[in-house]
């Protein structure tokens, strides 16, 4: 059969490279086109477009770059509509994906999406749309299912976390460590210029503070080199790597970690964070009245907890993220709770069967429903 992937960030890349890998367990004849990231190319599906141009965030951001928004939506249409996919599989990205799918319903296309839209947390209102045109939603999180039964009356699959896959994967490879003579702070600032511009200056500024340790950068796909070395410029105890994010997270002593995906890997690999957020003040303020969730990470939403301090837009201050880093070294007071906080959150997930799997078995079920 023929599958239509699209994924819109490194994280979605990372997921659909798994799912591709289990596609192809389990339809060896699979044709996979999709719009995603090197892993995703790499795994063997032909890559339309690579998400560095797809990545816009924030309200702001959003709407300065609409233009190119809309010409890529247009393309999308075309591009599908001339494969002529048996499934049109969405991943995340749901100011995307959602208007494709809605396309694709009345072109006929069955529509798998998985990774569901955190409408429990805004925009609660898409379900009424989704439900209509979206034939299989698979979810990720355990408090999803229950969500859209008892909210909607939409009975959705939960596939458990994928990450946790991924995790267990690089667990078992051979490591190669990051050299250095001091303990390892990683700084995960995220994965988009605008986002890190923000964020990393201030995660540097804690550096000077902490001579004893090596603050080393997870460099994103994508991103040259030269970009992070403008940012480094008077600091002594500061480098970074790229592509090698899991072997820095499991070697560090302690993480200063964007929200989002990244969160949940770190505190899978059991590494102490304290979680960064800080984007535009106008994009801030108009999510500060949609969004009605008590936290920004994937780690204490899952826990229903604050297991993970989260420092916000005006309290991610050099001042307070070193405060809050210090409680979460080895010798803090904050310690031994986040590493027994995360014992919890990994008996929540895991799961002796894949997400990628199970997925992939609910696309291929989708697709031959359409023969």
């Amino acid at each position: 059969m023929k599958y239509y992937i699209i994924a819109g960030e490194a994280s979605g890349d990372l997921h659909g490279c798994n799912l591709i890998k289990a596609l192809r367990l389990q339809d060896p004849a699979a044709i996979i086109r999709c719009w995603g990231g090197d892993k995703m190319q790499e795994a063997g599906s032909t890559l339309v477009k690579h998400y560095r141009d797809l990545a816009f965030m924030g309200f702001v951001e959003v709407v300065a770059n609409l233009g190119t928004i809309i010409k890529n939506l247009k393309f999308c249409k075309e591009d599908i509509q001339a494969f002529q996919p048996n499934v049109l599989i969405l991943i995340d990205y749901p100011g995307f994906n959602l208007r494709i799918a809605e396309w694709a319903k009345k072109q006929g296309f069955k529509v798998a999406y998985y990774i569901s839209p955190q409408v429990w947390a805004w925009k609660e209102g898409r379900v009424r749309k989704m439900k209509q045109c979206i034939d299989s939603l698979i979810t990720i999180l355990p408090f999803e299912k229950e969500y859209f039964l008892e909210k909607w009356n939409w009975d959705v699959e939960y596939v458990g976390h994928p990450l946790t896959e991924a995790i267990r994967d690089f667990q078992q490879e051979e490591k190669q460590p990051i050299p250095t003579n001091k303990p390892i702070i990683a700084l995960l600032p995220g994965s988009r210029k605008q986002e890190i511009r923000k964020k990393l200056p201030v995660m540097l500024e804690v550096s000077r503070d902490l001579k004893n340790y090596q603050f080393i950068v997870a460099r994103a796909p994508g991103l040259d080199a030269d970009f992070y070395e403008s940012f480094f410029d008077g600091y002594e105890n500061v480098s970074a790597v790229s592509g090698k994010t899991y072997s820095l997270l499991s070697q560090a002593t302690a993480a200063l970690v964007t929200s989002g995906t990244a969160t949940l890997e770190t505190a899978l690999l059991g590494i102490p964070q304290v979680v960064c957020y800080k984007g535009s003040e106008l994009s801030y303020q108009i999510a500060k009245r949609l969004v009605k969730i008590n936290y920004i990470s994937l780690v204490n939403l899952i826990l229903n907890k604050e297991a993970v301090k989260e420092l916000i837009q005006h309290e991610m201050n050099a001042t307070q993220l070193k405060a809050e880093l210090i409680k979460i070294l080895p010798d803090g007071e904050k310690h031994k709770q986040v590493i027994a906080d995360y014992q919890e959150l990994k008996s929540l997930l895991q799961d002796q069967e894949t997400a990628s799997t199970k997925t992939a078995a609910l696309v291929i079920a989708l697709g031959k429903s359409s023969l």
